[in-house]
């Protein structure tokens, strides 16, 4: 049986085909292009732009080259502009365009327009896809138009809009170039001079606003940023290989995804610090002391710099070799830099009195009394080359030189946990952790200055150390960022309450702070079960809402007696009769018995980890851990009381648990032999 096609669709299904047409038009030009730069480095990078050319131009056709069409009046024209929106700009033989790239001004409205102000805007159509196939079409009149009313149409909702929110998903995030919404559309075209900090509750789309942000950014201001660059940091590996087909999915190939522990190292790290060690370590008090012990190694001059040259011996005298120092120290340059400065300055020293003895010395002159043995071994020796590791070593080895840079600071029962019980014999055996590598990297900022990228999009922020936050911060400290979080997602004992802080730490105390409540991704029972977590771990925010017609499905199943995890084990089995991925997250202790007893059920799985996701199977094991920024059709989640119990204190668990039980797209399902947390009792 033929299903009959509408005039209509079958006239988009048309405009469909004749823009893959002129797609593969654009790539046949490219292709046939030749690479003549001129020379042979010249004709090699003009070869290798031809060639990233080529492949962006390449057609999936299980890809829609668009979603959605806008018919605008403009003032000066007759009748409506029309502009199909779609993932890259698309043009005929002419350069006129057949498909708008998403990020262009005029595509603005398409994603801004309301009955309110319609920014001329008659009417916004979306079409339902199905491997790359139009299969639908749905109008919105924004004028009154077709009988519709400015009255009713706020009430309009887009049922292929909803339809593609839940979408069964297996694999890597997608995009959401065709469900981003007013106000996420604001922050993402945000100028690339500002810094935005997004509070997003779970399923508010921060994620995807943060990537769509960069994506607009390197559209809009290519050259600046392609000269600079953009980094895009995760909490774990896990979730960066969650994030890292959006990007590429939007034409952005050249983008730095890396987690805050992989941008730090820089040794290695064999200890673990105890939860106080850590915290102090992550204290901004430890930016001050690590600067006094950096700069205490400048010497104060003992004795005057003597150089001998030919017959003579020139002679800087203690006090102004002093001064010199002394002038260094005050002009705001890094320690390297000044160091390097100073065998200049004391040739330049002796070069006057040469003038003043009736000599005439050139540049040269001067440059090789910098170069000389006697100036570079007398410099050294009050300006000496210092390792960073080597400094921190110092600190946390000895008692005395600890408290003499954090008399002030620090009290006696503080500078006792931060040094070393038993001190290894040297720098490089030293056993270094997770937090000596912020405090390394700090040394190292104040030895020489560290490059700042064009922008840096930060997510989970805040679990980030303030330490953690100043090392971002210089990566970006002639740039901008995008800051994402969630205040009562902070699942690290030094989290942060407050946004205001940690953008004073970041270094960017001016940045605009955005707030997204509207919940897309997680159902209304699911938020509202978590949400009873929010009076005892974050009572000053609010309560997410989620704004689907679909309420979600929520179960809460006690298992009395052993076989949870087989028991779990056979309702994922059962589960997978439906499309869409599946989580279960479990409490970490336990991931490796439910990943066996899936086995035993016959159910392919991965076992995900903080340093690898896991791209291929319907199912994962989640440790709860490594949950954070996650997204599943279906969750399952063990034993919360044992995943909140496992932090190290009451805030952190629930924190915790909140996280892990906004997870779902469509479905949670909470298993459990132990008594749930009281909060979660009713």
């Amino acid at each position: 049986m033929v299903m009959s096609v509408s005039p209509e669709l079958k006239r988009e299904r048309d405009y469909l085909i004749g823009a893959r047409t002129e797609l593969a038009r654009m790539r046949e030009q490219t292709l046939s292009l030749k690479a003549d730069g001129g020379d042979r480095v010249s004709s090699e990078n003009l070869a290798a732009t031809l060639y990233r050319r080529a492949q962006s131009l390449i057609d999936d056709p299980r890809a829609n080259l668009f979603f959605g069409r806008i018919d605008q009046q403009r003032s000066d024209a007759l009748t409506p502009e029309r502009w199909y929106i779609g993932r890259r700009h698309v043009a005929d033989s002419h350069g006129d365009p057949v498909v708008i790239d998403w990020r262009a001004e005029v595509s603005t409205a398409f994603y801004r327009a309301s009955p309110a102000e319609n920014m001329g805007v008659s009417l916004r159509r979306r079409f339902g896809i199905d491997r790359g196939q139009l299969t639908a079409y749905e109008d919105e009149h924004l004028d009154g138009g077709q009988g519709v009313t400015a009255a009713i149409e706020p009430t309009f909702r887009s049922q292929i809009l909803v339809s593609e929110i839940e979408r069964p998903r297996v694999g890597p995030m997608r995009d959401i170039v065709a469900t981003i919404q007013p106000e996420q559309d604001s922050i993402v075209r945000c100028d690339v001079g500002i810094t935005v900090c997004v509070q997003g509750a779970p399923g508010t789309g921060k994620t995807a606003v943060g990537l769509h942000r960069a994506a607009w950014l390197l559209y809009a201001f290519r050259e600046r940023l392609a000269r600079s660059g953009v980094l895009v940091i995760g909490p774990n590996r896990a979730f960066l290989d969650h994030i890292g087909a959006v990007l590429p999915t939007l034409g952005e190939v050249e983008v730095r995804h890396c987690t805050i522990d992989e941008l730090l190292a820089s040794v290695p790290v064999r200890a673990r610090d105890s939860v106080g060690t850590a915290v102090l370590k992550g204290d901004p008090r430890l930016a001050e002391i690590l600067r006094a012990a950096v700069w205490s190694y400048v010497q104060t001059p003992t004795q005057a710099l003597v150089l001998p040259r030919g017959a003579h011996k020139w002679r800087v005298p203690v006090s102004e070799v002093a001064e010199i120092v002394q002038e260094l120290r005050t002009r705001g340059v890094r320690y390297d830099a000044a160091r390097r400065m100073l065998p200049h300055r004391l040739a330049h020293a002796i070069l006057l009195q040469m003038e003043q003895a009736g000599d005439s010395p050139d540049d040269r002159v001067q440059d090789a009394v910098a170069r000389s043995a006697a100036v570079k071994r007398y410099a050294g020796s009050v300006w000496p080359a210092l390792d960073p590791k080597a400094v921190l070593f110092s600190l946390l080895s000895d008692a005395t030189t600890l408290h003499r840079h954090s008399a002030d600071l620090l009290t006696d029962a503080e500078r006792s946990m931060l040094l070393w019980a038993n001190p290894a014999s040297g720098r490089g055996s030293a056993r270094w952790s997770v937090a000596d590598t912020v405090l390394v990297d700090e040394i190292n900022d104040h030895l020489q200055r560290t490059l700042s990228l064009g922008h840096v999009v930060l997510d989970e922020a805040q679990d980030l150390s303030p330490m953690q936050l100043r090392a971002v911060g210089r990566r970006c400290s002639t740039g901008s960022a995008t800051v994402l979080g969630d205040l009562a997602q902070g699942t690290t004992p030094w989290a942060t309450d407050s946004w205001k802080a940690s953008l004073g730490h970041l270094g960017k105390p001016d940045a605009v702070i955005e707030i997204l409540e509207r919940g897309f991704r997680v159902p209304a029972s699911v938020i509202e079960f978590a949400a009873q977590l929010l009076p005892s771990m974050a009572p000053d925010l609010g309560v997410p809402v989620s704004v689907r017609d679909n309420p979600g499905r929520l179960e809460i199943v006690r298992v009395k007696g052993p076989g949870l995890y087989d028991r779990v084990a056979e309702s994922v089995a059962q589960t997978l009769r439906e499309p869409g991925s599946i989580g279960v997250i479990v409490p970490e202790a336990a991931a490796e018995d439910i990943s066996k007893a899936l086995s035993r059920n016959g159910v392919e799985h991965g076992l995900l980890g903080a340093n690898h996701g896991d791209l291929d199977h319907q199912v994962d094991v989640v440790p709860a851990t490594v949950a954070k920024g996650l997204e599943f059709d279906r969750v399952i989640v063990v034993e919360p009381s044992a995943i909140a119990a496992a932090e190290p204190d009451r805030r952190t668990g629930l924190r915790r648990l909140y996280v892990v039980l906004t997870r779902a797209v469509c479905e949670l399902t909470v298993f459990h032999c132990d008594d749930l947390p009281v909060e979660l009792a009713s």
